[in-house]
């Protein structure tokens, strides 16, 4: 079996960036809704390619259907419109007109593969996109080697019955993801002789990214698994986030 650190060191992919750096952004709920208005990046409106686009006063009942695409190294360290610095691995996304930020649903409708981002950035000013995501979101959606996917959009704070559902589905707590089975197993089992006894493997075998995540969980909404989070940090492993379902 590998050693514990060059397993938490050894997270490979088989595309794109070599290594599959973790967001150390955890999309709770919690921060989800009720977030405040970034004072940078929220204009009433603002023009781009002779276009305008009013940004919206608010998020309230925002759900479209629409294409998705990424954007990755060419815009890494680059700042955001409300001024952070884009962070291709972190869980976050462009979007046009929502208010920054935002939290997010997006869903694929190809393989109904979901995860929750955070708007902080202006775009896609393709006429026929409706959100920029991150690398790292772009791989859970399973939408990197093809660059967009048809996708479903929606504000976690927009529908309270869409809330509820949220809260009540069970969530995982993702912490590698690797090309090669084996090292997925190896780390995996690694994980369970470190005392996180709901690590397994998740492969998606059949999709184009060939991607093998393992995964902590189940864990209920209402479970705190913030000391799964502090216990993952004290073993070298800060860089794990939260999934929605898998």
């Amino acid at each position: 079996m590998f050693g514990w650190t060059l397993l938490a060191a050894a997270l490979i992919v088989g595309c794109g960036p070599s290594r599959l750096e973790q967001s150390q952004e955890a999309a709770r709920s919690e921060t989800a809704v009720g977030s405040a208005r970034s004072s940078r990046g929220n204009p009433p409106f603002y023009d781009v390619l002779g276009r305008r686009y009013y940004v919206r006063p608010s998020s309230l009942g925002y759900q479209e259907v629409g294409i998705a695409s990424w954007y990755g190294p060419k815009f890494h360290g680059r700042p955001t419109s409300n001024g952070e610095i884009y962070d291709m691995y972190a869980m976050t996304a462009a979007h046009t007109t929502l208010p920054i930020p935002t939290w997010v649903e997006v869903t694929n409708l190809a393989n109904n593969r979901r995860v929750i981002v955070r708007v902080n950035d202006r775009g896609p000013f393709l006429h026929d996109r409706i959100i920029d995501l991150s690398y790292t979101a772009a791989m859970q959606l399973d939408m990197v080697q093809e660059g967009t996917a048809r996708v479903e959009v929606r504000a976690l704070d927009a529908f309270s019955d869409a809330q509820a559902n949220y809260m009540s589905e069970n969530v995982y707590i993702q912490v590698g993801a690797f090309s090669v089975k084996e090292n997925a197993e190896d780390f995996a089992l690694a994980l369970k002789s470190k005392g996180f006894s709901r690590a397994f493997v998740d492969s998606n075998e059949g999709g184009s990214s060939r991607l093998h995540r393992v995964l902590i969980g189940p864990y209920e909404r209402t479970e705190k698994i913030d000391t799964v989070f502090d216990d993952l940090t004290s073993a070298g492993l800060g860089g794990a986030y939260m999934v929605i379902g898998h």
